[in-house]
């Protein structure tokens, strides 16, 4: 087993065939199928289940990915640490969709402008499975949302470089009386995103009074910030989202807008990671930021 053959491997089970995986490695078919047919019988194990249209992972084959993943990152990093000139490799960013949408479209251009030999990797999710996705070195680097006190951390060791600041706003239908606290609040759901969000845990936390609310608190999973507006401004549920994403919606006299509290997002990383790469996406986006002016 080696690294080559784990990338082999890692590609054949991100694109789920065979033809499609040799031309991204710049391989012939049967040079990619001998590879994944001698890593099978070196590890004992079948990786994949094959039919005439895909290759899909077995359970052992999903388990193996997962380590297989961690240590190809993990030999990126350190061919990145012990020869650190300049940026080069992948970076592989993890943010919330939120930062995504109103904070990066810049610095990521230039970013990408300024160090074009690096590939730069990005994927969105809730702060917590961030956090779950750095210590399992699936990715580098995560904006993440971190509430003051950061007690929910816990013992986990990562980095953290303060970068945006943002105001979470309560959005009510337009026709909700004014509110002064949560107890004037005369609808019982709130329309979040999936567990692990922090935003949604500092909403119902705030709404629940840390748990003196008997009523119990309906919430109304979405997927995108437009269907929390659209779920607020139609009077079914209330939603609280950052200010600078509502701002991207354009006009909002659909809605009655409350501001609630500011949140910081943070950049946060393994502790100890630090390649060029890394420091410079890092440069760019405190350069960026709006901590200073806030």
């Amino acid at each position: 087993m080696d690294i080559a053959t784990l990338s082999v491997f890692r590609t054949v089970a991100q694109e789920q065939g065979i033809t499609r995986a040799a031309e991204l490695l710049g391989r012939v078919p049967s040079n990619v199928t001998t590879r994944i047919q001698q890593l099978e019988a070196e590890i004992g194990a079948t990786l994949f289940l094959r039919d005439k249209k895909r290759m899909s992972l077995t359970p052992e084959g999903q388990t193996f990915l997962e380590y297989a993943e961690r240590i190809l990152n993990l030999a990126q990093e350190a061919q990145q640490r012990v020869n650190p000139a300049s940026p080069t490799g992948i970076l592989r960013i993890g943010s919330m969709e939120s930062t995504v949408a109103s904070r990066l479209p810049a610095p990521l251009a230039a970013f990408c402008t300024a160090w074009p030999q690096v590939k730069l990797e990005l994927s969105t999710s809730p702060t917590r499975q961030l956090v779950s996705a750095l210590e399992d070195h699936r990715i580098d680097a995560a904006l993440i949302a971190v509430p003051s006190g950061e007690w929910w951390l816990g013992e986990r060791e990562i980095d953290k470089t303060p970068v945006f600041r943002e105001e979470l706003v309560l959005l009510l239908p337009k026709t909700h009386p004014d509110i002064t606290h949560a107890d004037n609040i005369e609808i019982n759901a709130l329309a979040a995103f999936a567990p692990g969000c922090t935003y949604r845990m500092l909403a119902e936390e705030w709404l629940t009074r840390f748990g003196e609310r008997k009523a119990p608190l309906n919430i109304q999973e979405v997927g995108s910030y437009h269907a929390m507006y659209a779920c607020s401004a139609a009077g079914a549920s209330i939603s609280i989202m950052p200010r600078s994403v509502l701002n991207l919606m354009g006009d909002a006299s659909d809605v009655k807008i409350h501001p609630l509290m500011n949140v910081g997002t943070h950049l946060a990383c393994r502790r100890g990671y630090d390649t060029p790469a890394f420091r410079e996406f890092r440069d760019i986006l405190v350069k960026s930021g709006n901590i200073a002016q806030a």
